[in-house]
Formats: structure tokens, C-alpha cells, sequence
């Protein structure tokens, strides 16, 4: 199964790097699809994939054409940071709560679902949407609590909404807000991850599987960027809608599936 982490890992990250959603989004439901791991492990392993396919990323593109909006996306990136202190609590009350963690992953996949319906629909109508321009930092702020706790709670650092979020709130186009969308996810799963190890909150995992899930996320952070370079708007935006179509369909086979329906 090793192998097979990897792979999905490294699948997951490239195509995160190149559209902005960070992966996570495709780790975790995919992670989840298998049933190998427990669905904290599954959250937790794929926040610290994600993270570092977003320092690589970052890295990668540090002389690249498309740049990051330092003003915007730090106070977006700082907003998305607190808010995601906030999901996961939710989503550990959640799991205290329902007391079972097949019910915590059901409400994890539907709401996903259902949210990526809702992103779906905006985008493939996005060229009819007028974009809005945000200047105020605190509004931004604001902007990136409610996108951080909503994605910590999913447990996918981000994913498709950053996206619809960057477009419909400061006009970025796909390339440009799928960077400032990982630059924003970089500091999410930042500090979604520090505050797991500060609480003593780690969940018992393989080390095996750890460092497989980690190298395929470093080498996908590595590939992506070279691939996004020579790829059109057009092309980026493709990638996307697939994606947002994948992740709908494994949400809602996952959300069955921790019922017992399947």
C-alpha cells in the first residue's frame, strides 16, 4: 500500500500546484475512498503532504511571471490561519460528539460535496459573474477566517473554494489565484499542523507510510510548476472543472460509504 500512497500523494500534488487547490482536497477523499486509515490519521498525513508540496511549489515559483499579491494574500493567508484553529475544533467536537468516527467523515464528505457542487456551478457560469475588488485588509482578513475554518473543518487546506473565492473578490485570473491560493493554503496547513503537535493531538500512524505520502507531495510540488508554465488559462481551468467533477463524485461515494450503505 505504500506505493500506492505515493502515488496518489504525487498525482494529488501536481495537480494541486498546478490549479491552486492545494491537493488535499484529492488526498483526503481519495485517502478516505480506500479505508486503510482512520480518518484522523487521513487528515492529519494529508496536511503535512500538503504542506510541503506548498513550500516546494512556493519555491519553484519564486522568479515566475505570476506573482503573489504580498498585501492581499498575507492578510488572507493570516485570516485563513486563525479560521482554520477554528475548523478543526469544530470537526473534533463533531467527532466527540457523534461518537463515531465513520459519522465524522460522513459529515466531512457530504458538506465537501455539497460545497463543490456549489464552486462547480460558479465556475462554469464564471464568465457571466462580474468580479468584485477587494482592498480593505480587514475585509480580506475576514474573507480568509471564513475560507480557513470552512477548509480545516473539510480537512482539504483549501481546495476548490480558494479559487472561486480569489475570483469573485479581487478579479484574479486562474493562474495568478491558483499561486495565491497555495500561498494561502501554506500558512492554513502551517499552522493546522503546529497546533496538532503543540496539543499532543498526533494520531498513531506508520512512519512508512508518512514519508512516502511526504515525498510524493515534495516531488509533485517540484513537477507541477514546470507543467502549470506551459499551460494556457484554458488549460489550467480544465484541469480545474475535472478536478471539482472527481472530487464531487468520491465525496459522495465516501459519504455513503462511512453510512454503511455500501
Amino acid at each position: 500500500m505504500y506505493i500506492i500512497y505515493f502515488l496518489i500523494c504525487l498525482g494529488a500534488s501536481v495537480l494541486g500546484a498546478i490549479s491552486g487547490i492545494g491537493g488535499g482536497v484529492i488526498i483526503k477523499p481519495v485517502m478516505d475512498a480506500l479505508g486503510t486509515l482512520d480518518v484522523s490519521v487521513i487528515s492529519f498525513l494529508s496536511g503535512c503532504t500538503v504542506l510541503s508540496m506548498t513550500i516546494m511549489t512556493l519555491y519553484r515559483n519564486r522568479n515566475s511571471e505570476v506573482k503573489i499579491d504580498k498585501y492581499k494574500g498575507t492578510h488572507l493567508a493570516i485570516g485563513a490561519a486563525l479560521g482554520g484553529l477554528l475548523g478543526k475544533q469544530l470537526f473534533d467536537m463533531v467527532k466527540v460528539l457523534s461518537g463515531n468516527a465513520n459519522i465524522a467523515g460522513a459529515v466531512q464528505s457530504f458538506l465537501l460535496a455539497l460545497v463543490t457542487i456549489g464552486v462547480l456551478l460558479f465556475t462554469l457560469k464564471k464568465a457571466k459573474i462580474r468580479p468584485r475588488q477587494v482592498e480593505s485588509g480587514i475585509l480580506s482578513l475576514i474573507i480568509g477566517f471564513a475560507l480557513g475554518s470552512l477548509s480545516a473543518f473539510l480537512g482539504i487546506g483549501g481546495g476548490p473554494i480558494n479559487l472561486a473565492v480569489l475570483y469573485f473578490c479581487f478579479g484574479m485570473n486562474s493562474k495568478t489565484a491558483a499561486l495565491n491560493s497555495i500561498y494561502i493554503i501554506l500558512f492554513s496547513q502551517a499552522t493546522s499542523v503546529l497546533q496538532t503537535l503543540f496539543t499532543g493531538s498526533v494520531p498513531v500512524f506508520e512512519w512508512p507510510v508518512f514519508f512516502m505520502m511526504i515525498g510524493g507531495g515534495i516531488i509533485g510540488g517540484t513537477i507541477g510548476p514546470i507543467i502549470s508554465r506551459k499551460l494556457s488559462l484554458k488549460g489550467v481551468d480544465k484541469i480545474y472543472i475535472t478536478m471539482v467533477i472527481g472530487i464531487i463524485l468520491i465525496s459522495l461515494y465516501n459519504g455513503i460509504h462511512y453510512l454503511g450503505i455500501l
